[in-house]
């Protein structure tokens, strides 16, 4: 009888132990940003990539957050894995100022130097013609009205927005007193805000392929502007590093100074090391496959995926075997 009770212990023990493992990665979660981003077709790309090599598992996409966001999303445990910007993730890590002091202590590089992102500004060409404002230290020292338009919440965009008005003594308190506006918006509405004249500067993130940049740059009538190296002094001061991209989009004449976030994949630490090694595995084995879904993928080397300055913040165990077999650290 002893025996028989100790026996049904063990075997529901074993059970509930078996039953937290299935649901540890019964759904792989990846978090994203709206759909219409850079990020939501990089996770689509990911998604597809995954699914034949993960089997029973799930794999989801959560269209919304974005690169101050996602690290608090697999911090509290709603994605198990999510795009991040390499800034960000350091500064939600070490509880900077975005975050206040709330510290993402259990977040995990899984995959560094996906590709740069690089903060960037667009102005309407109408506005260049009417004001003569043709470089962003004009722009930010006119004391003429400013109608920004930049994604919401949750994105990088609007605090590195912050951070640019800062270089320039601006906030956006003081960009709506002096009768200009802040609109924040998804994606996929920021093209026709520009081309109905509703904004003239658009501040966003562009990458090689970029759907809404591209859809701006084609039918708004735009003009890519340089930061200035006020705007990237105050940038580099804050993790984001001065770079320029190359000429990818109409409306530039040739490379475009802005600031580069860097991307890598992130994890939680508890994400099952065989399920982290696979993700990893199936990144590299797939990587021609997920550069014809998302072209700024185009630019990720293996071999820089370990290096410290890529992944910002430490590896997770299950990526770390795989770099290791493959002799990458």
């Amino acid at each position: 009888m002893r025996m028989n009770k100790f026996l049904g212990i063990a075997t529901l023990t074993a059970a509930l132990a078996a039953a937290g493992t299935a649901n540890a990665v019964d759904t792989i979660r990846i978090g994203a940003m709206p759909v219409g981003s850079g990020w939501y077709v990089a996770a689509a790309a990911i998604e597809q990539a995954l699914k034949p090599a993960l089997g029973k598992t799930s794999v989801e996409i959560i269209a919304r957050g974005g690169g101050v966001a996602n690290p608090m999303v697999v911090e509290q445990g709603k994605a198990e894995i999510a795009l991040s910007n390499v800034a960000t993730s350091v500064w939600a890590m070490n509880g900077g100022e975005l975050y206040n002091g709330k510290k993402a202590t259990h977040i995990r590089a899984l995959i560094g130097g996906l590709n740069s992102v690089y903060m960037a500004m667009l102005v309407r060409n109408d506005f260049i013609k009417s004001t003569g404002l043709d470089t962003m230290d004009k722009i930010f020292t006119s004391g003429k009205p400013l109608r920004i338009v930049m994604k919401p919440q949750g994105s990088n965009v609007p605090p590195t927005v912050d951070m640019i008005l800062a270089a320039y003594g601006l906030d956006r308190a003081k960009i709506k007193a002096n009768g200009g506006e802040i609109i924040q918006v998804n994606p996929e509405q920021t093209p026709s805000i520009l081309r109905e004249g509703r904004a003239d500067i658009l501040l966003d993130t562009v990458l090689k392929g970029h759907p809404m940049i591209t859809e701006v740059s084609l039918t708004a009538d735009v003009r890519f502007v340089d930061l200035s190296e006020k705007a990237r002094a105050k940038l580099g001061e804050n993790g984001v590093k001065p770079a320029q991209f190359p000429e990818w989009f109409k409306g530039q004449t040739g490379p475009t100074w802005g600031a580069d976030f860097g991307t890598h994949l992130i994890a939680r630490d508890d994400l099952p090391d065989d399920i982290a090694y696979m993700i990893v595995k199936t990144f590299m084995d797939k990587r021609a496959d997920l550069v014809k879904a998302y072209p700024a993928f185009g630019a990720f080397d293996p071999k820089q995926a370990a290096k410290p300055e890529n992944l910002g913040i430490p590896l997770h165990p299950g990526a770390a075997k795989y770099y290791k077999e493959q002799g990458l650290i």
